[in-house]
């Protein structure tokens, strides 16, 4: 089972390998790797209350260039959704946060003109919270730990029907 520690350690690892990341206040901006006119590159928001998964996958998605903006909570996710829906392509959240947990944020995104995929990552969710996901529309709900490979996946089949 992934821990802290172990989260430490392989982000550890990821921030020696070449990339590059602006971190600014509760919010990150990363320089995709990819020409600006990728159709491919996708354009992430994602809410998680722990910093180094925000970190982590910041870093992942930033190699494949893709633009990640990170929050700490549901909340920051939906003043920044509430205030312009067309800000990412994708939004990922976890459901355990302070403030706004997952669904709540996902309950909110529902009433909006937000357009693009929503992805929840969660440790361990009970039947009738899965099924609330499921109701709303969800694209994707993925179990934690997430590794890199299987996101990939994710992201591939998700937005397949993307023009290349």
């Amino acid at each position: 089972m992934f821990n802290s520690h172990t989260f430490r350690r392989t982000l550890a690892i990821f921030r020696s390998l070449p990339f590059t990341v602006a971190i600014a206040a509760n919010t990150t901006s990363s320089t995709p790797s990819a020409a600006s006119g990728d159709a491919k590159s996708l354009r992430v928001l994602y809410a998680d209350d722990m910093k180094e998964l925000r970190d982590l996958l910041t870093i992942v998605l930033s190699r494949d260039g893709h633009r990640v903006e990170t929050v700490p909570d549901g909340s920051v996710a939906w003043e920044r959704l509430r205030s312009d829906p067309h800000c990412c392509d994708l939004l990922i959240t976890d459901h355990h946060m302070p403030k706004m947990n997952g669904l709540e944020l996902v309950q909110q995104v529902r009433t909006s003109p937000f357009a693009g995929k929503v992805m929840v990552f969660s440790s361990e969710l009970s039947p009738t919270v899965h099924a609330a996901y499921r109701d709303l529309a969800v694209d994707q709900v993925m179990l934690k730990p997430v590794f890199p490979h299987t996101l990939r996946g994710a992201l591939r089949e998700l937005f397949a029907s993307r023009p290349a």
